[in-house]
């Protein structure tokens, strides 16, 4: 995978940082489809602190595979910040790993569920959690690249706020 090199060097940064604190990170993955966890693993040194991923792209996966209750989705849809949170909370268990980053939305090219194409929640859990709701635009590809960028940057930011205030 080619990175823009913008978030290759934030991927770098996360992957020195997490190392140098000897944590580790996990994804969950269903609107990027391995997508984060492609890019992460693309920067060279990220074997140190990458666990693994769950591509949990169907309901099925999402509630047997990484254990989030079936009910839930239910009465919130996939397509929520409660979703996304049980999925980061699920897969960082899962793992035993210091943080994960979850991302779940609706890529397009129409709405789902009734939910808007473009409509998307990225979660990060960890030390510190975490939640972005996203309204994005474009076609399918343009909708996961952004999720993808923007939650490598808001995982960066997470760290980089962490080390100034001494955590």
């Amino acid at each position: 995978m080619s990175l823009a090199p913008e978030i290759s060097a934030m991927v770098s940064e996360i992957i020195s940082t997490l190392a140098a604190r000897n944590e580790t990170l996990v994804t969950a993955e269903s609107i990027t489809a391995g997508g984060l966890s492609s890019a992460i693993t693309s920067v060279e040194g990220s074997s140190q602190i990458f666990l693994g991923a769950i591509v949990a792209y169907q309901n099925k996966v999402k509630s047997e595979i990484l254990g989030v209750d079936a009910a839930l989705i239910d009465v919130h849809t996939v397509y929520s910040q409660v979703i996304a949170v049980e999925m980061a909370e699920a897969v960082r268990r899962k793992f035993g790993s210091t943080w994960s980053i979850a991302t779940t939305g609706v890529a397009g090219p129409g709405p789902s569920d009734g939910i808007a194409s473009g409509t998307v929640w990225v979660a990060i859990d960890g030390p510190v959690t975490h939640n972005l709701e996203l309204s994005l635009s474009g076609g399918r590809e343009s909708v996961r690249n952004a999720t993808v960028a923007t939650a490598i940057g808001s995982f960066a930011r997470i760290l980089r706020t962490r080390t100034q205030e001494g955590g």
